[in-house]
C-alpha cells in the first residue's frame, strides 16, 4: 500500500491553518467592540474575549484525548462544527443584542481554537505516515509549511474583517460572525480531504507517567522555549499599540507596524523547517530567542516609527524559531502511546499561560511603562538560552523513540 501523500496532507492542513488565523483575525479586531456595543456596561465589553480564552483551556486536553481515540480527522472535523456553531450564535447574539449568548460563543470559539492549536501536531503524523528516510526532518519541515498559512490569513483576514462588518447593516458587525462561520464550514471540508492513518494505541499501552516524561530536558527545553516565546510575544505585541498611542501615533501606524509583526510571525514558516532539519531544533530555539534579545535592545533604544516596527518584526521571527523549533522539538519526546497527553498537557499550560499574559499585557503596560515591560522579557528569554547552552543540547539531534 502507498503511503498518504505528505504534500496533499501538508496542504490541506496549511490552508486550514490559513482559514483559522482568519478567523482570529477577525474575532480579535471586533469582539471588544461588539461587548461595547451590546454589554450592559462597558467593563463587561471583554467578558466574551476572556470566555474565549476559558474556552481554549477547558477543550484542550479533552481535544487531545479524543483525537487519539477518534483520530485526526474526525477530531478537527468536530472542532470545525464549533467554529460552525459559534460564528452562527455571535451572529445570532448580535442581531438580538443579547450579550449573554455572545459570551457563550466565545467560550464555544475557545473550544474551536483549542482543536485547531493541533493542525501542527497534526502535520507531525503527516510526516509519520509518509514515511520519510529523516523523520525528524520531516516532521520540522511539514510543521513549518503548515505554519506558513499564517501569512495568508495576514494579508486576507483583515480584509475580510472591512469587508463584513457592514454585510448585515445597519447591524454592526452581525456579518462578520456569518463569516466567522463560513471559514469554519470551509476549513471543516478541507479537512475531511486528509489522509492520515489512525493508529490506536495498543491495549494495556498507557506509556511512562507525565512525571516521568516532564524529567527529560529536551523535554523540559521543547516546553519552555514554546511557552516562552509565545508569552514573550503576545506581552509586547498587545502593549507595542498602547505604547505608540502614548507616543502620539496614530492608529494607521500602529496598524503598519503590527503588518511587519504578522509579517514576521509566519512568512519565515516556509524556511523554519528546513533550517530546523539542517541545523537542529536547539540552534534554531537558540537563534530565535537570541532575536528576541534583539527586539528587546531595539525597543529599548528609542521611540521612532521605524524602531517599533523592525522591533516588532524580530518579536514576530523570534517568536516563529521558538514556537516551531520547541513543537519539533516536542514530537521527539514522547512514544506514540504517550502523544495525546504529552501534547495536551503541552498545549493546556501554554495557551493558558498566554491567555493571562493577553489579560495582563494592558495593566502591566500601564504600572510599568514601556520600557520596563521590555526589561522584565529579558530573564525569560536568557533562561532558555542558559537551558540550550548548560545541557549542551546544541547540535545534537535526539533519535526519534529514544526519549
Amino acid at each position: 500500500m502507498r503511503p498518504p501523500s505528505l504534500v496533499r496532507n501538508v496542504s490541506l492542513l496549511a490552508v486550514c491553518q490559513a482559514l483559522f488565523f482568519m478567523a482570529n483575525t477577525i474575532v480579535i479586531a471586533t469582539s471588544g467592540l461588539v461587548g461595547l456595543q451590546i454589554a450592559p456596561t462597558a467593563s463587561l465589553a471583554t467578558v466574551p474575549l476572556g470566555l474565549q480564552f476559558i474556552g481554549t483551556m477547558v477543550a484542550t486536553m479533552p481535544a487531545s484525548l479524543l483525537m487519539q481515540r477518534i483520530g485526526r480527522r474526525p477530531g478537527l472535523m468536530l472542532g470545525a462544527g464549533l467554529g460552525v456553531l459559534a460564528g452562527l450564535l455571535g451572529w445570532l447574539a448580535i442581531e438580538r443584542s443579547s450579550f449573554w449568548l455572545f459570551c457563550l460563543a466565545g467560550a464555544i470559539y475557545g473550544a474551536y481554537s483549542a482543536f485547531n492549536q493541533y493542525l501542527r501536531f497534526t502535520a507531525a503524523d503527516a510526516a509519520d505516515a509518509s514515511l520519510p528516510t529523516d523523520l525528524a526532518a520531516t516532521r520540522a519541515k511539514a510543521i513549518g509549511w503548515v505554519m506558513a498559512g499564517g501569512v495568508i490569513a495576514a494579508v486576507a483576514g483583515p480584509e475580510l474583517a472591512k469587508l463584513s462588518v457592514d454585510l448585515r447593516a445597519p447591524v454592526l458587525f452581525a456579518g462578520c460572525y456569518l463569516a466567522i462561520a463560513v471559514l469554519a464550514a470551509l476549513g471543516l471540508v478541507t479537512v475531511a480531504g486528509i489522509d492520515i492513518p489512525h493508529h490506536l494505541p495498543a491495549a494495556g499501552s498507557a506509556g511512562r507517567p507525565l512525571a516521568v516524561l516532564a524529567r527529560q530536558p529536551r523535554l523540559q527545553l521543547a516546553v519552555a522555549a514554546a511557552l516562552i516565546g509565545y508569552v514573550t510575544m503576545n506581552l509586547l505585541m498587545t502593549a507595542t499599540p498602547l505604547a505608540m498611542i502614548a507616543c502620539g501615533f496614530a492608529f494607521a501606524d500602529s496598524a503598519f507596524v503590527i503588518q511587519w509583526h504578522v509579517l514576521g510571525m509566519f512568512l519565515p514558516s516556509f524556511w523554519t523547517g528546513a533550517l530546523i532539519a539542517r541545523y537542529g531544533a536547539e540552534r534554531i530555539i537558540a537563534g530565535g530567542a537570541v532575536l528576541m534579545l534583539a527586539c528587546v535592545a531595539v525597543n529599548l533604544g528609542g521611540l521612532e516609527l521605524a524602531r517599533f516596527a523592525i522591533g516588532l518584526f524580530l518579536l514576530g521571527v523570534g517568536w516563529n524559531f521558538m514556537f516551531i523549533g520547541g513543537t519539533s522539538l516536542l514530537t521527539l519526546c514522547h512514544l506514540p502511546e504517550e502523544k495525546a497527553r504529552v501534547q495536551g498537557l503541552n498545549d493546556l499550560v501554554m495557551f493558558t499561560t498566554v491567555g493571562a499574559s493577553a489579560t495582563l499585557a494592558g495593566i502591566l503596560h500601564e504600572a510599568w511603562g514601556w520600557a520596563l515591560m521590555n526589561l522584565a522579557v529579558l530573564p525569560a528569554i536568557l533562561g532558555v538560552l542558559a537551558i540550550v547552552l548548560l545541557r549542551g543540547r546544541i547540535g545534537s539531534a535526539p533519535a526519534v523513540g529514544t526519549p
